[in-house]
């Protein structure tokens, strides 16, 4: 099993996407992108990328990322990708976001008592939902790998990678 789901939707931040994408490739995985659906979406900056399957259709996976931009928005609002968050929660699997993918971890449901970081707008909404937010870069609590943004993309894969072994 050295799959890992990398989560898209549309406006996601490619810089997020794109670095993580390579990283997981140089360390033997195989990144398998996923959607609400399996579709092209477009990042911020008008770089198309398709995902291969639907959330729903993922197979099994070593661990999970999703990235940032306005994408989480419309992440959180699949309940398939939510379920699929929950999983590699429960699961105890690497499971990485960054910027504003905290959004995504909210509506699933799994930063209840995490200590969590993430893009300083969401803040906020990570507090409300229970989570024990850290001004820093990234964070490791458990299986859970949370970053504040691009700046901190090398950090955040480090991490990543060493939760996967």
């Amino acid at each position: 099993m050295r799959r890992i789901g990398m989560l898209l939707a549309d406006l996601f931040d490619e810089r997020e996407f794109l670095y993580p994408y390579y990283r997981v490739q140089e360390a033997g995985y195989t990144p398998v992108v996923l959607g609400p659906e399996a579709r092209e979406y477009r990042a911020k900056s008008g770089l198309a990328w398709k995902a291969e399957l639907g959330a729903g259709e993922a197979p099994e996976l070593a661990g999970l990322l999703i990235p940032g931009g306005f994408a989480p928005d419309y992440l959180r609002r699949s309940e398939a990708v939510l379920a699929l968050v929950r999983k590699a929660a429960g699961e105890g699997k690497p499971l990485g976001a960054i910027c504003h993918a905290g959004w995504v971890l909210i509506s699933a449901g799994v930063v209840r008592g995490k200590r969590v970081t993430g893009f300083p707008s969401i803040r906020d909404d990570l507090v409300n939902a229970g989570g024990l937010y850290q001004e820093e870069g990234v964070v490791v609590d458990g299986n859970l790998v949370t970053a504040q943004g691009p700046k901190d993309l090398p950090g955040f894969m480090r991490a990543f990678l060493q939760l996967l072994g």
